[in-house]
């Protein structure tokens, strides 16, 4: 968590997964983060390597479809990013929508674009401990770059 005009604001990690990136909705997915006035503070395009899924889904290591999870990540590349601003994670999850998007809203990404379970776009931290262990897992410190865009006073009180 950094300081921004002397208010606390989290950060959280987002990752467009093999799917979305596959089906063109990189741009798309960013503009709605940047329209909402969050900030990125980090991005990388990559393949997700073996380790790095495990670890990223290791809290599902024991469930039967772990390695459908490790598989599909790996698949193709991502679009890994750490977005900040006040409430990033909860609005982000609310952006992102219901995990399975046949029940997610309208509206959301996950609502808009998914088609399926497995296949549903993006991955968003779901807590602020959550955040901080993906974002740490991801990105090493000197990969972030804490800024303030000039539009803040413009969005912020």
């Amino acid at each position: 968590m950094t300081t921004q005009r002397n208010i606390a604001v989290e950060r959280t990690f987002l990752a467009i997964k093999p799917d979305g990136v596959q089906r063109s909705l990189v741009g798309e997915i960013i503009r709605r983060f940047e329209a909402k006035g969050f900030t990125l503070v980090g991005m990388k395009f990559m393949k997700v390597s073996r380790e790095l899924a495990e670890q990223h889904y290791g809290v599902h290591r024991e469930r039967p479809f772990f390695q459908g999870l490790v598989e599909f990540i790996t698949s193709g590349p991502v679009v890994a990013m750490v977005w900040e601003g006040d409430g990033v994670i909860a609005s982000a999850r609310k952006m992102i929508g219901a995990t399975n998007p046949l029940t997610a809203e309208p509206g959301t990404i996950r609502g808009d674009y998914g088609v399926n379970i497995g296949r549903n776009i993006i991955h968003g931290s779901d807590a602020p401990e959550t955040a901080q262990q993906e974002v740490s897992l991801w990105f090493k410190e000197e990969e972030l770059a804490s800024w303030e865009p000039s539009l803040t006073p413009w969005i912020k009180e």
